[in-house]
């Protein structure tokens, strides 16, 4: 298989030979791919999801001031929603620069260098694959908490929801966008229901749920400082987890793409950001009191419809909508991935697309490296929130700072007002990185620092090999004409039969030199069945010369290898190639009762030698019919 490693050449055509394109005609993929409703729902489910634990974040750190410091909820709300909308307006900009999807990484790689591209690239990838397993935990901690008597079986549900997910997503994006309509349409309804019943009320209709729960409010607390402040804001930064997604997955959008995209970042943006201030102006007029073992959410939901079926639906809709929202990073991340993989810098696997253009090595990467977290985590949430959302401001950070830089280049109308919102955001990402980092480093952030610029490293090592795979094979340059060499071909055997005939028949097809070899052992045994192959071989006369290899051990595919690698040190200028004759059975199982003697072989030449290997196949057919003949070859 060939290995892309430099620049393709391309060839010339004849203009009058191409045809103008239909641009009537639907794009051949199109219907794999999602509209801006189907985004929405594929795309935005870890945004959306986050306002269950967004808010909470804020009112758990204001809550150490007391009743006075929840007070500012709102304020912190209100700053981190104008943080939302320039960077909603940010990835506005992206998507429509670089419509190939990367996000940070793409900006990064153009305005900022290849090196701060790889930081973005891996702080992208480990938020994504902690998306996964932050949202699938929360959502079975969830299900948990309204079944208890599930609490000891939690890895293994956060493993099946894992699975479901993946399986929805190895069908397409657009299967997948589908499947989670309903979940995220009756999610955003039952809050923004919430939100407008809650607005109505004088007071709290019910507190049944939040009635013989401690309080974690501060005592006696009167004054706010600014770094309680920052670290309010920091922790409901967690909120804008997933505003990414859309820019790093334009390419799965149906045409136009770009303004398909930018329209599902805008909604996305809008949803959140009446969510978010909704959530917090209820918490200031129902003065809601964290409390330990129940969620802002359920107490809000509670005070807004009573402690009744409108109550549990909310709580099922955010179950669902938090387990599932591990879509997002399946939506994105093999999109990422692919870009990496286009650029060297992950193997070229990743860039391959299944038939419902999926990224399949990509989804399937994902979850295998998210179970593991599972099992690692033991399915507790509270093990892996620590080290969620550093990377998405790190990726935060960097876009913006190159946008920054895009706007000093193309200079377009109103570009200093860009310029001056994407350093504004640039500057406001930046703190919530340093200040998450320090407030966490001690409960498992340290990782994430530590993760960073192994990611990177590999990134470089990957590249590195590439480039000297590339420079072997000259790509990217004009080879010299092909020309034809001497050609010897050996073919082991061990006995005469049809395989044989076909085998030596494929070999003088094949070369202008064929050399039958067979090892014998010096066992009386051995010597006898090497005397018996000797007289009928003369007898047979096939025209090829048989060659005895003496093996002092009972070694087959060592013999082969060193007879091999003489015959090209004498050779230098002929072509060698090694054609092992196999059978293969009708049906499966009997594959179990072959002696595997072809790969036994094939291994030991290709490690020992540059020879070309071709493994001739003798399909063993019904008895009514004539046995095929398949040949394949692999070059070593």
């Amino acid at each position: 298989m060939a290995i892309h490693a430099g620049k393709p050449t391309t060839v010339a055509q004849d203009p009058g030979l191409e045809e103008p394109p239909d641009l009537s005609a639907p794009a051949a993929g199109d219907r794999h791919k999602l509209t801006a409703l189907q985004g929405l729902a594929a795309l935005s489910l870890d945004a959306m999801a986050s306002v269950a634990y967004g808010p909470e974040s804020i009112v758990l750190v204001l809550a150490a001031a007391g009743a006075y410091g929840m007070g500012f909820t709102l304020p912190v709300t209100l700053a981190i929603a104008a943080l939302l909308a320039v960077l909603v307006a940010s990835y506005r900009q992206v998507i429509a620069a670089f419509p190939d999807g990367g996000g940070s990484y793409a900006v990064a790689k153009r305005h900022l260098g290849r090196r701060t591209s790889l930081v973005a690239a891996a702080s992208l990838i480990l938020d994504y694959v902690l998306n996964v397993a932050v949202s699938v935990t929360a959502g079975v901690a969830a299900l948990t908490s309204a079944f208890p008597g599930l609490h000891g079986e939690r890895v293994w549900i956060c493993l099946a929801v894992l699975a479901l997910v993946t399986a929805v997503n190895l069908r397409g994006v657009v299967d997948s966008a589908k499947a989670f309509l309903v979940p995220t349409a009756l999610f955003v309804g039952s809050i923004l229901a919430m939100i407008t019943v809650g607005l109505l009320r004088d007071g709290p209709v019910s507190t049944a749920s939040a009635a013989g729960h401690a309080s974690a409010l501060g005592e006696g607390a009167t004054a706010v400082g600014a770094l309680l402040l920052l670290k309010a804001f920091a922790a409901g930064c967690s909120a804008l987890t997933g505003v990414e997604a859309v820019a790093n997955a334009v390419p799965s959008f149906r045409a136009p793409a770009a303004r398909r995209a930018q329209r599902t970042e805008v909604a996305l943006g809008a949803l959140l950001g009446v969510m978010l201030i909704g959530l917090s102006i209820l918490i200031g007029r129902f003065h809601l009191q964290p409390v330990e073992g129940v969620t802002v959410l359920a107490q809000l939901a509670d005070a807004s419809f009573g402690h009744n079926a409108a109550f549990y639906v909310v709580q099922f809709a955010t179950m669902v909508l938090l387990a599932l929202a591990a879509n997002t990073s399946f939506g994105g991340l093999p999109v990422l991935m692919s870009l990496l993989a286009r650029d060297n810098h992950l193997p070229h696997v990743f860039a391959l697309k299944a038939d419902r253009q999926v990224h399949r090595h990509g989804v399937v990467w994902l979850a295998l490296v998210s179970a593991a977290l599972l099992v690692f985590s033991g399915g507790d949430t509270n093990t892996l929130v620590p080290l969620f959302a550093i990377g998405v401001f790190v990726g935060f950070t960097i876009c913006q700072v190159g946008m920054v830089r895009h706007w000093y280049g193309e200079l377009p109308r109103g570009w200093q007002t860009k310029a001056a919102l994407n350093g504004f955001g640039a500057l406001l990402t930046g703190v919530c990185a340093v200040v998450v980092t320090a407030t966490k480093f001690t409960e498992g952030a340290w990782l994430i620092v530590l993760a960073l610029p192994l990611i990177v490293l590999a990134f470089e090592k990957i590249h590195r090999a590439y480039a000297e795979i590339g420079e072997r094979l000259e790509l990217g340059r004009v080879p010299q004409p092909p020309h034809q060499a001497h050609s010897l071909v050996v073919v082991p055997v061990s006995g005469l039969s049809r395989l044989t005939c076909q085998a030596l028949t494929a070999a003088r097809s094949l070369g202008d030199e064929v050399l039958a070899v067979t090892v014998t052992h010096p066992t009386a045994e051995d010597r006898q069945a090497a005397e018996a192959l000797r007289r009928d071989w003369e007898l047979w006369k096939p025209g090829v010369e048989l060659i005895e290899l003496s093996s002092e051990t009972r070694s087959l595919g060592r013999p082969v290898s060193a007879y091999v690698r003489g015959l090209v040190q004498a050779h230098p200028d002929a072509q060698v190639t090694v054609l092992i004759p196999e059978t293969e059975p009708a049906h499966l199982w009997q594959r179990l009762l072959q002696n595997q003697r072809g790969s036994v072989v094939a291994h030991a030449v290709r490690r020992d030698t540059d020879a070309v290997i071709c493994r001739l196949r003798f399909r063993i057919t019904a008895k009514a019919r004539p046995p095929v003949l398949d040949a394949s070859f692999t070059g070593s």
